[in-house]
Parts: structure tokens; sequence; C-alpha cells
């Protein structure tokens, strides 16, 4: 499309009323018509189209941050907030929520380690942030419900996608990142420098900008379909039409360009380096926040256009603007071979062209506009520009902006070092961490801080001791950041009928009437009662019990055959462990001995290709009290937990991994269990979802039956991030089990996790989960499974 076609846009209005850097922006669905913008001056302001001409009135300065605020979005009208909320984050860690007609702050989130730069909202009240301490978090109204961990480098670009329960990051570690339900599914590689801007096209695609000053344009399923190129310096920010008819890109050039159908249509020059932010509005006009504090709409309709004497001003400002050469936005300059002005007689080709002439010594940069048919003058190119940093925080240091990096020279022959510094920062403070990182003499301290203040000629705000370490949260190692996964096939070790084969009796329920769901048992029900739901919330832990101790007792003599002198047990160990066996499974009032327990751990640390017989009758002895009491707090609690992990490892042995799993759901039947198992949530819940790559049906009913006991305790004490935890488990396993049994199991979970809890329903919705499920209610056998889903469906 050529650029003639489309009506140009040209300026609506400038406003004045940031202090300093606009550095975010949004639309607003009120006031309607209406946008709000954050800056380094501390606050945010909520703007409102007036009536009589065509600018907008400041309603609101919004103030709650003690730092630059860096991002903003708006959080969907609800039925307590009818207009929405409007959230900022800021370089003091926080984000604040507001309400459209509060100057102060309904609430604060805390729960980042460093600068918050993203925002994005999703449906039900869920807000996602991106940090530069390297991780993103996923809020519903004033709780943090989850964090995703896998970035490298600061996180500068977050976005909800349409479909729920798919998040998506950019970070300064090049790569975009896929999230679903908590976990990352897809890396995204192609861009050459910081990810620093996300926007959403539709379900299936999105467009990412960053610092190597291109626009990628993606598919979900991870295939790059276009790169745009026409910037010449970092992208800061992108945002799309209405309908996805083109879109917005603006930028470390001066420059806000405007894309149809792939090409770059219009560029607009502005009389400020940085243009940070833009967003567009209904109408389709342009908003767009810079480094000099003002705030610029641009429009296509000759009604908003703004007077010919503001265009006319605006145009004398760019034309005396001073552009330094050294950014390389207009190419390598030559002033000796530069044409004069007569250059300017021949028309341009395209829209944004830029010419270089020389009039009387001077030099000065024309850009053309197709719509007007001219050679606009966009500045002077000066000769350099000094020391002085023209923009405030543009330096890029370890995927993170700072005011000014110093290179420091210790001594002549050594190697430079990079030393980032914000006007913010204490200079002693600075010139330590400085000295401590690089392992240099602290006798260098009064030099360098007295180097920074030399060199930022004073100009600190203030000299507050709210200093973050900008050098972690760079490249740090984040233990489980791969996305990777290996799928066993699931060929049983255990072949021939009548052999010991570890969880072989199935969890077969006869689908009557009234069933009890877990152990077939039946109970007395009037055929005439309506089905009432006896499934959740669940009260109690849900066991492994069935066992036939002869041949666990057989299998275990056969391989202590084959085990090495140093493992072997003696006849005396193994009767110990007959009596331990026959006394953890019968009902009588023998308590189990510390002799006992010892033989026991040895025999568990076997080595995994003999160990499960040991395993299974742990698994048994670990649901009577004084058992549970001994492993899980008595003796070292977390070494037992992870030697039960070590066998959750994917690729390791089934029958290892289904009876450590049974173990675990076992530990769950005395307070001592129940303790230990929820202060090691996040660790065990975090390696025993690795087990839903096999497809043996009884490892995926441990795991479901595992997560259902959690659900049963976090029921108790009502811990959302642990619930968050567990909806992301339920989710995720919910993809890939076929087993109905396991279905049943994770049903009962989900509805005893939100049984109660309003913001349990909320994330459950938020992420999708009432969409996966749907098709369990349609299942007729076992008829349970149905029932439990059309229960879990009221709910949600």
């Amino acid at each position: 499309a050529m650029a003639g076609e489309s009506a140009a846009y040209r300026l609506r209005c400038s406003l004045v009323g940031h202090g300093q850097d606009v550095r975010g922006m949004t639309r607003v669905l009120f006031p309607p018509g209406g946008f709000v913008s954050v800056s380094r001056d501390r606050t945010a302001r909520l703007w409102a189209p007036d009536g009589l001409n065509r600018g907008f009135t400041e309603i609101h300065c919004m103030n709650g941050h003690s730092n630059f605020v860096s991002c903003v979005c708006i959080i969907p009208p609800s039925d307590l907030y009818p207009h929405g909320l409007i959230a900022t984050g800021g370089n003091d860690h926080n984000i604040c929520i507001f309400t459209v007609d509060n100057t102060a702050p309904l609430y604060i989130l805390k729960g980042h380690k460093n600068t918050v730069c993203s925002l994005s909202s999703g449906k039900f009240g869920t807000l996602l942030s991106g940090s530069w301490d390297t991780t993103a978090k996923v809020w519903l109204n004033d709780r943090c419900m989850m964090t995703l961990q896998g970035h490298t480098a600061a996180i500068w670009a977050v976005k909800i996608l349409p479909e729920q329960g798919l998040m998506l990051t950019g970070s300064a570690d090049k790569t975009i990142k896929l999230w679903k339900a908590g976990r990352c599914e897809r890396t995204f590689t192609g861009h050459t420098d910081c990810v620093r801007g996300l926007a959403i096209l539709s379900e299936m695609e999105f467009l990412s900008c960053a610092n190597d000053a291109t626009v990628r344009r993606w598919q979900i399923s991870g295939d790059c379909l276009q790169v745009y190129y026409g910037h010449t310096n970092y992208i800061y920010s992108i945002s799309v039409f209405p309908q996805c008819k083109g879109f917005v890109t603006t930028g470390e050039d001066r420059s806000l360009r405007i894309w149809k159908q792939g090409e770059c249509v219009q560029t607009i020059r502005l009389p400020a380096q940085s243009v940070w932010c833009c967003c567009v509005l209904d109408n389709g006009d342009i908003v767009v926040g810079a480094s000099d504090g003002i705030i610029r709409v641009f429009t296509e309709s000759l009604e908003r256009t703004a007077s010919a004497e503001e265009i006319q001003a605006f145009e004398t400002e760019l034309s005396q603007a001073s552009i330094d050469p050294k950014t390389g936005d207009l190419g390598d300059i030559n002033a000796h071979d530069l044409p004069g002005r007569e250059h300017l007689n021949d028309p341009g080709t395209r829209d944004g062209q830029t010419r270089l002439i020389k009039d009387n010594g001077k030099v000065e940069a024309y850009q053309w506009s197709v719509s007007e048919g001219r050679w606009m003058k966009i500045g002077d190119v000066v000769g350099s520009s000094g020391a002085t940093q023209q923009t405030s925080g543009k330096v890029l240091f370890e995927g993170k902006e700072y005011d000014y990096v110093f290179t420091i020279d210790v001594n002549e022959s050594g190697p430079s070092y990079k030393l980032p510094y914000n006007i913010t920062d204490d200079p002693w403070l600075t010139a330590y961490n400085f000295l401590q990182k690089n392992d240099l003499n602290p006798m260098f301290l009064d030099q360098v801080a007295k180097f920074i203040m030399d060199n930022t000629k004073g100009q600190t705000l203030s000299t507050s001791a709210q200093y973050s370490d900008p050098f972690t949260g760079s490249g740090r190692y984040v233990p489980g950041s791969s996305a990777g996964s290996s799928t066993i096939p699931a060929a049983d070790p255990f072949t021939g009928a009548g052999r010991y084969v570890p969880g072989s009796a199935s969890n077969a329920v006869a689908p009557v009437g009234g069933v009890d769901p877990y152990t077939g048992m039946g109970a007395y029900r009037s055929a005439a009662a309506k089905v009432e739901n006896i499934y959740f919330p669940k009260k109690d832990a849900v066991t492994f019990d069935q066992a036939n101790p002869m041949q666990i007792l057989g299998k275990l003599k056969e391989l202590n055959g084959n085990a090495t002198e140093e493992h072997k047990l003696t006849e005396d160990d193994l009767i110990i462990l007959e009596k331990l066996l026959s006394t953890t499974c019968k009902t009588s009032a023998e308590t189990p001995t510390a002799q006992q327990l010892q033989t026991l751990w040895r025999a568990v640390n076997w080595p995994e290709d003999i160990v499960f017989p040991a395993l299974d009758i742990l698994r048994l002895s670990v649901r009577h009290p004084t058992v549970n009491e001994n492993f899980c707090s008595e003796k070292d609690p977390v070494q037992f937990v992870i030697l039960l992990l070590k066998f959750l490892n994917p690729k390791g042995k089934q029958a290892n991994q289904l009876l450590a799993l049974r173990a675990l759901c076992n530990c769950f039947v005395s307070q001592a269990g129940q303790k230990l198992m929820m202060d090691q949530r996040d660790k065990i819940m975090t390696q025993a979802i690795e087990m839903k790559s096999g497809n043996n049906k009884n490892i995926h009913i441990a795991l479901a039956t595992l997560t259902l006991n959690y659900a049963v305790c976090l029921h108790k004490v009502n811990n959302i991030e642990g619930k968050a935890q567990c909806l992301s488990v339920i989710s995720t396993v919910m993809e890939v089990v076929q087993d109905l049994e396991a279905i049943f199991r994770l049903l009962v979970a989900l509805g005893t996790l939100i049984s109660d809890d309003k913001n349990a329903v909320q994330l459950a919705k938020s992420l999708g989960i009432d969409s996966q499920i749907k098709k369990y209610a349609s299942v007729s056998e076992p008829a349970k499974v149905e029932e439990c889903c059309r229960f879990v469906l009221n709910l949600l």
C-alpha cells in the first residue's frame, strides 16, 4: 500500500503536565476516550478528552510510588469496580493499584526484588508483572499467585494472551517465553538484543520489538512469520490499531512509525531523543510519551487536527532540535561531502526519507512528508553532544537501564571495568559495590566515588539508602528453567503370573449409585435421593493401603541375594523387616521399634534397580503413627524428602516412581507427615509433576492422589499461593492423563481447592480449567466422573 492512500497522521495536541520522561501509557475505559500516563516524575496522570476543543484535560494526578513509575495497565471492570482499576509499576519494586476516582492507591502489591517495568491484565482480575529481578509474577486481587522463573535477565515486556492460562514474557536475555498455567511451554529465539515490547494480534499471533531495531511477527506455535525493518535504534514500544489493522512503534531514533500491511507508511519525528511509549485510542488516534516529558497525540481525522499555528509551533520546535550524529540515526555523516539547499528541490521517494544538507557551514536534517509533498526540517546536526547524557536513563548495562555507564581503567595494562550508575544512587555505596564485584583494592573507594560525583556534576536526586544491587538479576542461574521433559516407553519391568508387581492391583470402582468413590464399598442411599455432592470438599487424605506382605518379602529376599556385599541384609535384618511389615499392616497394638526403622532406612538406600520392595515396605509402614513421626519429624525429615524425590526422576524406574509417589501420599495420614509435606510443598510438587510425561496409569493415579491430598490440607489452611500451585498442576496434568480414575481424583482435588474460596474460583477460571474439564461432564462410566465434574462446573 502506498502511504498516500490512507490519510496521514498529523498533530492533534501536545499535553504538558509531567515533569520528566513519560515512560508508559494505556487507554482507559473510563473516562471514555481517555488514557493514563506514567512518568519518571513518580506520578500517574489520568486524561480525558475535553468536549470543546481537540485537547485533553488532566483529571487526576496519582501518587503512590517512591521512585520512577515505569509502566501502567488497566484492570477490566468488575462488579466491585465497574470503571475498572489502574495498575502502575515502578523502580521502587512495587505495583500500585488505583481506582479511577482517587489519587491515592487502593492497595500496593509487594514481592518483586527490582524495578517492575511491564504490566498486563487478564480476565477475572488477574495481573501479570515483569521485573528486572528476572521473574514475572501472576497476581489475583491483592495476592501473588505464581512466580514465572526461567529468564536469565530482566523481563522488559509481558502480555496475557486471550486464550486462558497463556502468558508471554520478553527479556533482556533476547528471548520470549510462552507460559501455560505457570509453566514455560516454549521459548522464541530470533531477536539479537533485549526484547522491549509485545503486542497481541490474535489468539494465534503476536508482535515483539527489541533493541535490535526490528519488529517480529510470531505464531504461538513458535514460527517467526515476518521481520520488519525501519527503525535505526532501539524500539521501546509497540501498539496495535483497532481490529489489528496495522501497528505503531516508537524508539530511541526520535521517531514514531506507523505500519500498515507490513510496510512502514509514515514516520513522525519528535523533538525528543527517546520516544518511550505509545498507545492507540479507540478512535485510532495515537498517543506518545517521550523523554521531554510532553505527551503528544496524533490523528488522521481532519476535525481533530491541531490548528495551523499549533502545527507550525511543533514543526519549529522540531526544526530547532539538535541531532547528535553519534546516535547513528542518520547514517554515517561526512559534513564535507554534503550538498547544499538545492538538494531539497528534488522530491523524496518515500515517507520518512531523510536528507542532510549543508547551509552556511551548518548541517541540517530534513524528512520527506508524502501527505504534504514537502521536505520538513527535523533538526540541526551538531558536531558532538559532549559527554552530557542527553536523555535520562537510556544506557543499557546487563539488560538494565542506567543514567550513566562509566568505563573505569584501574591501571594502563589491565582490563577496563564498566560501572553503571543512576543519579538516585549513593555514589559511595555504588563505588563500594563496584570494587567488591570486581575484586579491586578497597583503597580506590574515595577515588571512584569522587570520579562518579565529578562526572555526574552532583546530579543527585536523593541519597536515600534505597539501593538495589544492579548486578543480581542478570545472567543468574535459575535451576529448573529448562523446559525439557523426557517420555519413556512404559515397559512393565515385571512379567509372569503371580509375580509381585508394585501397584498392580487395579483400583476398579463399581459404577453403582451409592459407592464410596475411593474404595468402591457400597454405601446405603435411597434410590429417590437426589444426587448430592459426596465428593468434595474432601476432608481426609486418600492413602494406598492394598498390600500382599508375603509377595513383597519374597521379592525382597530374592533381590537381597543379588545385592552387593555392602548392601546385603542379614537373615536377622530380613526377620526385622518382616516383623515391621506385619506390625504396620495389621491393626495390632505393637509399636515399630527403632531397630526396625534403622533397618528399613538402610534398605530404602539400596541401589535403584533393586530398591522397590523396600520402598513398598516404607509406603505401607509410613501410615503407622510411630513411623510417620520418626521419618517426618524426629529423624532428618528433609533428608527423607530428598530420598523420595530422588526416585521421581523421569529417567528412573517406573516401579520406584510409583512407590515413591504412593509413599508421599501415605505421609499425609498423620500430623507430622502433613506438616512436612506442606513445608516442602513447592519442592515436592515441582518434582512430582515431572511424572506426568510417562503413560503409566498407576503413576498418573498416584500423582492425582498426591495433588488431592495437598488440596485437602490447603482447604483447611487457605493458603492461596499453595492453591495456585495445585491448580497449575491440575491444569497441566489434566492435559496428558487419560485414565478416568486419575481424572476423577483431579476433579475432587479441584473441587476441594475452590470450595468456599472466591479467589481460587477466579484463579481456576483465569487458567482456563473450566473449559479443560467440560468434556468429563458427559462421561457415562464410571458415573462418579460425570457427577463430580458437574459439581465442579457449578462452582465455576
